[in-house]
């Protein structure tokens, strides 16, 4: 018989106790992570719960977004959030050193960042006990059932946005679906990125009233920001030298860009790739790769900018994607060159550019299939087709100029849609203007 509404079931209090059980492990696993990346012992305890900060006299909205892509694409959102809500005040959690950092460069007003915590009772109890929010949202996947259901018992009301479920999480939620539905109703709204993961929803059995279709954040996120000191730089060591770009590359897939650079350089013999790894902390491997290849290189992390005789420029540093993506019109997104799911198109579009992307982008096909359809994106099956499709650009201007036309344009569309999702938030969260 399924459990009645609002009831937990055996398997959460079963998780409840598994939780605090290897709470002492998972604290020493994300200590040693955040002690690794520089950030202070006082910091890391938040993720034990204890704040290091005070909460503001003021209704209070929280947003949870786990890493880096979660973060950035929710800060527009919040931005909006708060014009539409000005007595409220924001707080953003997440649970990496990096996306701390990139908030902290990009925070919206009347906010401020903390480390998630942990999804055991200690310390979500303590983080809830300080912070008192008003209202919750949560982005993309993220259902910790404790965070959730402990924060609701409270009397906030709890939004679900750009909800993204891999088909492998839907086969292991759906596997519990007493526990999984418990867990979806403590959310007041659901907002999916597509009608796909609207119907996953409701298969793992979310109240098919709560959940609606709206877009995907990252389509509304404000552009990457610009070091202009930087590009200016970058375009005087480059000089009239044409430039394309491979980002958020992964293991398996340097290979094949510099394949197709080796190829481009056949017929292109000054052209430069700048290439823009999706974790930086792997530039001695690309490095030692592009040294294979045969290719010269400069590397970014080093202090070195290009030369003369520079094929390879690689940008292994963090927060700069944006000042890149300003330099060059032609991006290739990686990600989908193997079986990750692609990478999110709209910030090379945003700064003007042609993408082009492998065929494994499936975390993104609501926004590739228009974008594609547009003009404004080519997908490529390897290297040689890479090269074809960059070459292509670069040898016809009128081609180039239409496809970033068609790019951009599809980013502009999108942005409408983030009123919509600001007044559904607002109607479900019960959050108005006034509110004190």
């Amino acid at each position: 018989m399924p459990a009645p509404s609002g009831a937990p079931t055996a398997l959460y209090r079963v998780y409840g106790c598994v939780t605090r059980a290897v709470l002492p492990l998972a604290r020493r696993g994300v200590t040693r992570k955040l002690q690794a990346a520089g950030v202070p012992d006082a910091r890391i305890g938040e993720r034990m719960g204890h704040a290091t900060l005070p909460r503001p006299d003021a209704p209070l909205i929280w947003v949870h977004a786990v890493s880096v892509g979660e973060s950035l694409s929710v800060l527009t959102l919040m931005a909006r959030l708060a014009e539409r809500l000005p007595q409220h005040e924001f707080l953003i959690t997440s649970g990496t050193a990096t996306s701390a950092e990139l908030i902290a460069r990009r925070m919206p007003p009347r906010a401020r960042h903390q480390f998630a915590p942990l999804d055991a009772k200690g310390p979500v109890t303590r983080f809830l006990d300080h912070w008192r929010p008003d209202a919750a949202i949560f982005v993309d996947s993220e259902l910790w059932p404790l965070m959730l259901a402990e924060t609701r018992a409270r009397g906030a009301r709890l939004a679900l946005v750009n909800a993204r479920l891999s088909a492998s999480s839907v086969r292991g939620w759906s596997r519990f679906p007493d526990t999984s539905r418990y867990v979806l109703d403590q959310f007041a709204i659901l907002l999916t990125q597509n009608p796909e993961a609207a119907g996953n929803l409701r298969k793992m059995g979310a109240d098919p009233a709560r959940v609606r279709t709206g877009s995907n954040l990252k389509s509304t996120s404000a552009p990457l920001p610009v070091a202009q000191d930087v590009l200016d730089r970058l375009r005087t060591s480059v000089g009239n030298r044409p430039i394309w770009i491979a980002s958020s590359t992964h293991p398996g897939e340097e290979e094949e860009v510099l394949a197709a650079h080796r190829l481009l350089l056949g017929r292109h013999p000054d052209l430069m790739l700048l290439l823009i790894p999706r974790h930086p902390e792997r530039g001695e491997e690309i490095a030692a790769m592009t040294g294979r290849a045969g290719l010269t290189f400069r590397r970014r992390s080093a202090g070195e900018w290009p030369e003369g005789d520079t094929q390879v420029y690689l940008a292994d540093t963090l927060g700069e994607t944006g000042t890149w993506y300003a330099a060059a019109p032609i991006v290739f997104l990686g990600g989908s060159f193997r079986q990750i799911g692609g990478h999110n198109p709209f910030e090379p579009a945003q700064a003007g550019a042609a993408v082009l992307t492998g065929p494994g982008y499936y975390n993104f096909t609501e926004t590739y299939g228009p974008l594609i359809s547009l003009g404004g994106a080519v997908e490529v099956a390897d290297a040689r087709e890479l090269a074809q499709g960059v070459s292509l650009w670069l040898e016809n201007d009128q081609r180039l100029t239409q496809a970033r036309s068609a790019a951009r344009r599809f980013v502009e569309g999108q942005r409408a849609s983030l009123d919509g999702v600001v007044d559904m938030l607002c109607g479900a969260l019960e959050l108005e203007p006034g509110d004190a």
